[in-house]
């Protein structure tokens, strides 16, 4: 549903209550929308070793890849492993928790890449300090593995494996009704944004049809009888 309507990280944030933003992370090419399944790497101590590792083991095929960072200030990598994960994996797009590199030809071929920054110093490519704490990454893998990402524009925002439920999708068809509205209310009745979104004048009678505020009513206490069952 997220994908085939083009469902925003804005909406999709303000159907999680304001939250689900990965913090820091931007759109390195603009103009790209995507959406999946998070595939969870991670790099450590300024070394892209288990990068490396990792990628050539997991199935990335129509799977956003995020890499989580550890203690890296450096670039994790640049295009040969963004090529790699983009073309040979098939991965839907990259999100990265920190810098990549080869940013000129990152840029040229468009990749699907949300990052924090660029730079020229990557990472080596072995073994370097510390590995996580086994305990450690299976709470990173618990929490990310199998989530979705929705990124676009605006940034990065996940959906936690435990909002993925019919419920979700009762609540995303209603921010996307009341969108349709307020626009409505705003380019058509020339309403002031006040009286749309704060006031919700558009629930007075007379102002909009009685099949649009039946229907909206309907998601409202759709979503209600959802948060009900959950309880």
């Amino acid at each position: 549903m997220i994908e085939a309507n083009k469902i925003s990280t804005t909406e999709v944030a303000d159907v999680l209550g304001k939250t689900g933003q990965i913090e820091g992370v931007k759109a390195l090419n603009h103009g790209n929308f995507k959406v999946g399944e998070v595939a969870f790497v991670y790099a450590i101590n300024n070394s892209n070793y288990e990068i490396h590792r990792q990628i050539a083991e997991k199935d990335l095929k129509d799977k956003i890849l995020f890499v989580y960072n550890v203690n890296c200030d450096r670039s994790l990598f640049g295009d040969l492993v963004s090529k790699y994960v983009m073309l040979y994996k098939r991965a839907k797009a990259i999100v990265v928790q920190g810098k990549l590199r080869d940013a000129h030809t990152l840029i040229k071929e468009q990749y699907p890449i949300w990052l924090e920054d660029v730079s020229p110093i990557g990472c080596v490519n072995h073994p370097n300090g510390d590995d996580l704490a086994k305990d450690v990454l299976e709470a990173l893998e618990s929490k990310y593995e199998g989530a979705i990402m929705v990124c676009d524009d605006s940034g990065v925002v996940m959906i936690p494996k435990h909002e993925i439920n019919e419920g979700l999708l009762v609540k995303l068809e209603f921010v996307e009704f009341q969108e349709d509205i307020w626009y409505y209310c705003v380019d058509t009745l020339k309403m002031s944004t006040f009286d749309t979104v704060c006031r919700k004048r558009y629930l007075e009678p007379g102002i909009l049809s009685s099949n649009l505020i039946e229907k909206y009513l309907q998601l409202r206490d759709g979503i209600n009888e959802s948060k009900r069952a959950m309880e």
